[in-house]
Order: C-alpha cells, then structure tokens, then sequence
C-alpha cells in the first residue's frame, strides 16, 4: 500500500511537474481575457463619467476646446507671418547692403581711390617739344569725360578726377604736382568706340594735335580691357558736412 503524501508534497510535486504546451496556451489565453475585462471596466468607468456629467458641462467643455484649438491656429498664423516678415526684412536688408556697397565702390572709381580695369582706349600723343600743352590736353581729358570714360590715367604716373589741376612745367606739363613729359598716353575706362569718337571730331582733341600748328601725332587703340592702377588719397572736406536724409 503507496504511502500517503502530506498536503505540502503534493503542492511541491504540482509545482515541479513539467508544463505542458496545452497549459501554457491556456495561461495565455486567461492572462489575455483578464487585460481586455480591465481595459473594458476602465473604458465603461469614462463613458459612465461622460453619461454622467450634464448637458450643459459637455457644451461648456467643448466650447473651452474648441476655444484653445482657435487660439492655438492663431499663435501659429502669427509666428508663421512673423517668420515671413524676418525673411523679408533679411532678403531686404541684403539688398540695401549689395546696393550700398555696388554704389561705394562706382564711388570709388570716380574718385580714383581704387584700381579700375574695363573696356576703353589707349591714346599715344606725339608732338614737337612743347607744343603740346595744357590747352590741349584739357581738352582731350574734357572730351572723354563728357563722353562718359569712368577713370581716366595719364602716363601711368597721375589718375585724373574732377579735382585735377593743370599747368605748364619746364619740360611739360604739370598734373596734380606731377612733372610728366611727353609723350603723353593717356589712358581711359569706357565704351571704347564712344571715346574714340569723342577724340576725333572735326575741331577736337586729334584736329587740334594733328594741325599745322603743333604737327603732332595722336594714335588711338580700342581695348577690351584697359588696366588703370593709379590711386589717389582721398580729399577730407574742409567745409562740407553730410546732411541727415528723412
């Protein structure tokens, strides 16, 4: 006759059984069943505090929702234009600065304080000794301005702007202080066929060289690229002041 098994045996034997794949399912499939039963309760406790509140705490409810999701769109539509506004204070701002510098520096040619280099004219000025004098070049330097050459060199020694000065030396002539002899080259940025004709009209600068008073020789050559690399200091004003745009 089998001995019989105390009450803590057979509960260590049931424990230590091996499990079978059809318990295992059945584990599952309860552990399953109780998580929906929980998620149903928690689901119906909402409903029933939903079916519980009153008509009128439900209108209110919806009202403040739909009140922040407003709000919230608003707050959006301002700092999307807010965005777009820096842009375009940005895109604007970088234009004004492009437009101040491209001005500074067509600022600077005409005042010779920068190298120039463009498309203009060469011209070769050959004369007797002294015959050639301020008279002459003035009026040379007169026509390629008027004419509309943007820098204009002479000898490579002297760059000529609106304050430049002429006057007769020993051996020449006298730029802004400068002793140069002849021959003279005179060098100008511009449109190349523009300037060449300012030069040679009937009574201009090529009439009056090549006449039979002075009986010199003047050759003018169009380039694309004319290289000016004289500079001057730039002038302090002694009395003009800036005035203050509105």
């Amino acid at each position: 006759m089998p001995e019989q098994q105390t009450g803590r045996e057979r509960l260590r034997q049931a424990l230590t059984r091996p499990v079978s794949r059809g318990q295992v399912t059945a584990a599952v499939l309860l552990a399953i069943v109780g998580f929906a039963s929980v998620v149903q309760v928690q689901s119906q406790d909402r409903d029933a505090n939903f079916a519980g509140a009153r008509q009128q705490d439900l209108i209110q409810l919806l009202d403040s929702l739909n009140l922040a999701s407003e709000r919230a769109e608003n707050e959006i539509a301002d700092l999307e234009e807010a965005r777009s506004s820096l842009r375009n204070d940005a895109d604007s701002s970088n234009a004004a600065l492009q437009e101040a510098r491209e001005q500074a520096a067509a600022l600077s040619i005409l005042a010779g304080t920068v190298p120039a280099v463009g498309p203009g004219i060469v011209a070769e000025v050959r004369a007797p000794a002294g015959r050639v004098g301020i008279d002459q070049l003035l009026n040379g330097l007169e026509e390629l301005r008027d004419a509309g050459a943007e820098a204009i060199e002479i000898n490579n020694t002297v760059r000529v702007v609106a304050q430049t000065s002429l006057t007769d030396g020993e051996a020449g002539v006298v730029v802004d202080g400068q002793q140069l002899s002849p021959p003279y080259t005179i060098e100008a940025v511009g449109e190349p066929n523009t300037l060449a004709q300012a030069l040679d009209f009937t009574g201009g600068f090529i009439d009056e060289v090549e006449g039979e008073a002075i009986g010199g020789q003047v050759r003018v050559e169009q380039r694309e690229a004319v290289e000016i690399s004289t500079v001057r200091e730039p002038n302090e004003p002694e009395y003009a002041e800036p005035t203050e745009q509105e």
